[in-house]
């Protein structure tokens, strides 16, 4: 059984039941006690996933799941998000009379379902650990039970992510049937022994698990829930949703794709370019011609996850920790910006509309420049740590043979630059709207979102210590 290597899930879920159970004797006016407990069970964890990474490759629970630096990984980087985005998200619910307990335990819970993906070893686990997270984010998306538009969006969510998912299995199933086997190392056997592109159930069954996973991501064409879930979710959802997830996401393509059927990289490979180089071009277009903040960054996203299934498609090493890199990163700018609207957000008053930014540097010169970063890391623009992400990406493609796929890639980045630039010009250059007032924060919200915003800087002018982790965490897998 070997039981100890899942001890960061156990501690989460026991706590998970520990903080539900205390919840429901608490008041409203005492829902702090809720949050203290909720951040300091990830905090907690984190620590123990920490400790577990001491270089080895592990199995246990008859082989179903591993503890490895890049489980380890990538479990820490889910856990500083989730406590970095339930400190920016605190504000926007006492803002909105929304702050119950039910945010933090259904956050919770998307978090162990992420975490089991992290370190799952069998395909099925996979499966439990996404539909955990996904189960958890539609009644997220749906929080706000009095806005009809977050009803609306969590409903096209659920519809579309239970189609999603019965892709995702419909392939696994295929694979079983061909292999017989469930594992991450025996599907890799069985594919090695079989020539890819000749094998059309093996192909169809790549195509379902690429069309599932890639839904994960948000890209195209599997994009289509991106902007409306982005838009309809309070915002504090949308923050969560459009950043620790994607973690997860990267988790389940590299257990799924680069581990089990690495050897199979000739077939999803091209599906993986297709879908990046669509996800870059439509994502970077589309959002030049958005009005609402809220759905602009959905389809950056968009664009950005193209990204990282272009550096995913190399099977290469480099590319697997460009990807995670890219990941990691990303995920921190885009809880940084989605935090900056919180802020623009009050009792009565939602913040999602580029117009909205406009005068932010006469309001708050410090929060309109920790947003300046944000966005200029976004665009890729030296010396933010986006410049290293992108420029990482894209030499990875291109040492693996895609030389035209890398220019694209840098054409359509200069491309997607104009809407990110615009969106600084309203922050210094637009009169603020009337009758709005300075914008403040409580302490921890101001630490937080000042360090988040000096990481964009540091990371890209000393970006060796996190990529090494990334490499070596790869090392440890594949």
């Amino acid at each position: 059984m070997n039981i100890a290597i899942a001890m960061p899930e156990i501690f989460l879920l026991s706590t998970i039941c520990l903080i539900l159970l205390i919840d429901l004797f608490l008041r409203d006016n005492s829902r702090m006690i809720t949050y203290l407990l909720t951040q300091v069970a990830v905090l907690a964890t984190a620590l123990l996933a920490y400790g577990a990474m001491d270089g080895d490759k592990i199995t246990g629970l008859y082989g179903m799941y591993v503890r490895d630096d890049l489980a380890g990984v990538l479990k820490i980087t889910i856990l500083l998000l989730t406590f970095g985005v339930f400190v920016y998200a605190r504000k926007y619910l006492k803002d909105k009379n929304i702050w119950h307990g039910e945010f933090y335990l259904l956050g919770l819970f998307a978090v162990l379902g992420m975490l089991v993906m992290a370190s799952a070893n069998n395909l099925l686990v996979v499966y439990l650990g996404l539909e955990l997270q996904a189960l958890s984010m539609y009644a997220l998306v749906a929080f706000n039970r009095d806005d009809g538009r977050s009803t609306e969006a969590a409903m096209k969510y659920f519809v579309l992510g239970a189609v999603a998912s019965g892709l995702l299995l419909y392939g696994i199933s295929i694979l079983y049937g061909l292999s017989g086997r469930l594992e991450i190392a025996g599907v890799l056997e069985y594919i090695k022994s079989q020539n890819v592109l000749q094998n059309m159930p093996l192909l169809f069954s790549l195509v379902f698990i690429v069309a599932g996973i890639s839904f994960k991501f948000g890209a195209v064409p599997f994009h289509m829930w991106v902007p409306d879930v982005y838009q309809g979710a309070p915002t504090a959802v949308t923050m969560f949703l459009g950043s620790v997830p994607k973690v997860a996401a990267l988790a389940m393509l590299l257990r799924v794709l680069a581990e089990s059927m690495g050897a199979a990289q000739a077939g999803w490979g091209q599906l993986l370019l297709v879908f990046g180089l669509l996800s870059v071009f439509l994502g970077n277009l589309v959002a030049i011609a958005q009005l609402s903040l809220k759905r602009m960054l959905a389809y950056s996203t968009i664009a950005h996850m193209g990204f990282i299934l272009l550096g995913a498609l190399t099977g290469t090493k480099d590319g697997y920790s460009a990807a995670l890199f890219y990941t990691i990163t990303y995920t921190m700018m885009s809880a940084g910006a989605f935090a900056i609207l919180i802020l623009l957000s009050r009792d009565g008053f939602e913040a999602e509309s580029l117009d909205d930014l406009k005068g932010l540097n006469e309001r708050n010169p410090w929060y309109a420049f920790i947003m300046m970063l944000f966005l200029f890391s976004m665009a890729g623009i030296p010396p933010t740590v986006g410049f290293y992400a992108k420029l990482s990406i894209i030499q990875s493609v291109m040492h693996a043979g895609y030389l035209w796929p890398a220019v694209f890639m840098v054409v359509m980045s200069v491309i997607g630059a104009f809407y990110y630039l615009r969106a600084i010009k309203m922050m210094y250059f637009d009169a603020p709207p009337e009758n709005v007032g300075a914008v403040n924060a409580e302490l921890d919200f101001n630490v937080l979102i000042s360090i988040n915003g000096i990481l964009m800087v540091l990371l890209g002018i000393f970006p060796s210590a996190l990529m090494s982790i990334c490499y070596l965490a790869m090392n440890s897998s594949l």
